[in-house]
C-alpha cells in the first residue's frame, strides 16, 4: 500500500470518529433522566384523594411583607389549619413588599427542605425561577393572595375571582357617587399581580355606559407602605383637587387614605372604598369617613391555603382542574382553570354590619 493511500484512509477514520463523537455531543431528542426527574418533580405525579394527610409536615407562610396586618391574620388563621392537620407550620418574609426581597428566604426554605411553601407573591415572575428550584427539590408550592406564574406552583389559594373583585369595586364606588365624577385607584406595587389584575376589571367595568360619567384619572401606588400611601393621597387630592371618589384595593393603602381623608377638608366629600379589614376600618365607617369597603375573611383564606399545602404534601392533589380535598371547616373545595381555588365572594362591610366582624 502506498504512503499516499495509508494517509487518505487514516484520514478517513479520523472524519468519521470525529463525526461520531459530534453527534453523541449534539444528543439525541430523548430527554436525559434528570431532566425528567425535574419534571416529574414539578408536576407532581398522580393524586390519590384517598391518600392521609402527612403528620409532621413542615409548612412555611411567606407573605409580601412581615408586621402587615392583613397578612397577620391570613398567617394566623394558616397556623390554625397546620394545627389541625398535625403539621409545623412557621411563617418568615421581607419587612418590606419587594419581590426580590422573597428569593433568599424561598432559597432558604429549599435548603431546609420544609414539605411545602405557602407564598403571597409580590411580583408574579420573580420569585419563579427560585420557586422551580424549590419543586425539583421536592418541595410543594401553593401560591394564596396574590399568584405567581403557573410554573412557580401548584395551586392558587385565591380570595374570590379577580373579575368579581375588580367590577365590584367599581360597582360599590359608582352607587356612592351616583355614577358621575372624578376617580383615582390607590394599588399596592406596580408589579402586584392581583392588583394589576384587579384594576383591569375595574376598568373593564367602567367602559361600560352606566360609567360614562364617571374618568378614571390616575392609578397611584403606595407600596403597601403607609406613609408612602398616606402621601400619594394627598398627592392625588391636590393634583385633582375635583375628586370625588378613590379606589384602594389594598389593606395598608385605604387605611392611610381613610386616615388622610379623616382630618382633611375632603371628608365627606371624596368617597373612599377599597378593600380592608373591618378593624382597622372601623373608625373610619363610623365617623363618616367611609361609607363602605370590601374583603373576604383572610384568616380563612390562609386557613385554605395551608389545607392545600397539606394536600399536595401528601399527594391527595397535584393541582389538576377538577380535583377535590377537604379543607377543614371551609368542606371540600375543588380546584379549578389553571390551579386555581377559591374561598368564596367579597364581603360588604359598612355601618350595618360592621361590629359583626372581628378581624
Amino acid at each position: 500500500m502506498s504512503n499516499h493511500r495509508l494517509a487518505r484512509l487514516l484520514f478517513v477514520a479520523v472524519v468519521t470518529a470525529a463525526v461520531a463523537v459530534a453527534i453523541g455531543a449534539c444528543g439525541s431528542t430523548k430527554k436525559s433522566s434528570s431532566t425528567e426527574n425535574n419534571n416529574q418533580a414539578t408536576s407532581g405525579g398522580s393524586a390519590n384523594p384517598n391518600a392521609p394527610i402527612k403528620k409532621g409536615l413542615s409548612i412555611a407562610f411567606l407573605p409580601k411583607q412581615i408586621n402587615n396586618p392583613y397578612f397577620d391574620v391570613a398567617i394566623k388563621g394558616g397556623m390554625e389549619a397546620t394545627g389541625q392537620i398535625g403539621a409545623k407550620g412557621k411563617s418568615v418574609g421581607p419587612t418590606n413588599a419587594d419581590a426580590s426581597a422573597q428569593v433568599p428566604f424561598i432559597n432558604t426554605l429549599t435548603s431546609q427542605k420544609v414539605n411545602a411553601i405557602a407564598i403571597s407573591a409580590d411580583d408574579p415572575n420573580a420569585v419563579v425561577p427560585a420557586l422551580k428550584k424549590a419543586q425539583q427539590q421536592g418541595v410543594k408550592v401553593v401560591t394564596f393572595d396574590a399568584d405567581t406564574a403557573p410554573a412557580g406552583r401548584s395551586v392558587f389559594a385565591n380570595q374570590a375571582s379577580p373579575e368579581a373583585i375588580g367590577r365590584s369595586e367599581v360597582q360599590v364606588l359608582g352607587k356612592q357617587l351616583g355614577y358621575k365624577g372624578k376617580i383615582a385607584i390607590l394599588s399596592a406595587t406596580p408589579t402586584a399581580d392581583n392588583q394589576n389584575t384587579w384594576i383591569g376589571f375595574m376598568k373593564k367595568e367602567l367602559a361600560l355606559p352606566k360609567y360614562k360619567n364617571m374618568k378614571l384619572v390616575k392609578v397611584a401606588y403606595g407600596n403597601d407602605d403607609d406613609e408612602k400611601s398616606f402621601s400619594e393621597t394627598q398627592g392625588l387630592l391636590q393634583a385633582n383637587p375635583d375628586l370625588a371618589g378613590i379606589i384602594s384595593p389594598t389593606t395598608v393603602g385605604i387605611a392611610a387614605a381613610a386616615r388622610y381623608l379623616s382630618s382633611s377638608k375632603y371628608k365627606g366629600k371624596v368617597a373612599l372604598t377599597g378593600l380592608g379589614t373591618p378593624n382597622q376600618m372601623r373608625k373610619f365607617v363610623k365617623d363618616g369617613t367611609v361609607q363602605s369597603f370590601e374583603l373576604w375573611d383572610p384568616s380563612k383564606l390562609g386557613y385554605l391555603a395551608a389545607y392545600a399545602a397539606g394536600a399536595l404534601a401528601s399527594g391527595q392533589i397535584t393541582g389538576k382542574e377538577g380535583e377535590s380535598f377537604k379543607a377543614g371547616t371551609l368542606g371540600v373545595k375543588k380546584i379549578g382553570p389553571k390551579g386555581e381555588v377559591v374561598l368564596g365572594p367579597p364581603q360588604l362591610f359598612d355601618k350595618s354590619n360592621i361590629d359583626k366582624f372581628d378581624f
